[in-house]
């Protein structure tokens, strides 16, 4: 079984949700008992992040493994899904209508491609 690991994206989501915390590389290397040149090395994949530092992180952000590798899993609606239905959640109907719009026409010109 191949199975290719796209340490740039997982370097992505961590970035995003150290963001999104509103956390330094600093201070996710406090948090996370991770050297803060480390931190930023896998961030920019310029290193294969281990899944002890991996588990150490995913903890400091607070949150699940899975959020943090799952464009690297076969099985991962469930994230997708949950990262969507966080998005929508404070939408009003008529911001719903046309993500909808949006999402369909996407959709198909994706599957037109193919």
């Amino acid at each position: 079984m191949n199975c290719s690991i796209d340490y740039a994206e997982i370097g992505k989501r961590i970035k995003e949700f150290r963001t999104h915390k509103h956390l330094t590389q600093a201070a996710l290397a406090e948090l996370s008992q991770v050297e803060p040149s480390n931190i930023s090395h896998i961030e920019r994949a310029a290193t294969k992040v281990s899944l002890p530092t991996l588990i150490k992180i995913a903890n400091a952000l607070e949150v699940s493994l899975d959020e943090l590798v799952y464009q690297n899993l076969k099985k991962c609606e469930h994230v997708s899904n949950a990262r969507i239905n966080a998005l929508l959640s404070d939408c009003t109907g008529e911001e719903l209508s046309a993500i909808l719009a949006v999402i369909e026409t996407t959709k198909a010109v994706l599957r037109s491609k193919k």
